[in-house]
């Protein structure tokens, strides 16, 4: 994809409501696709197709997580730190910055999924 297909997917994807919503909910704690369906108020097709194209732009990131009855689902956590959009010379800039997950962190994370 060229730089000016990059600019305009992530401004169509941010420019949708429910995209916006996800990301704000995810920001502050990982959630799952039914826990999104109920704090958007949004049907779940609605909400994958959301996830999907955050994730394609790498603005949400996909973990699995094991349920206490030994089943696993998938939950989503926003991935993105920071976007910074400048018009300089005649040319459109998208500066994006990605958080940065502390590996203690993520295995601590994935271990108390296991337990």
């Amino acid at each position: 994809m060229s730089e000016e297909s990059d600019l305009s997917t992530v401004l169509a994807v941010l420019d949708d409501e429910y995209a916006r919503e996800i990301l704000t909910h995810t920001s502050v704690e990982p959630m799952s696709a039914s826990t999104l369906s109920e704090r958007c108020d949004a049907s779940l097709p609605t909400i994958y197709r959301r996830l999907d194209r955050l994730e394609e732009c790498r603005l949400v990131t996909e973990e699995t997580e094991l349920a206490p009855d030994g089943n696993h689902y998938s939950v989503y956590s926003a991935n993105l730190e920071r976007l910074e959009l400048t018009l300089e010379d005649g040319a459109f800039d998208l500066e994006l910055s990605y958080r940065e997950e502390d590996v203690a962190d993520r295995f601590t994370r994935m271990w108390e999924g296991i337990r």
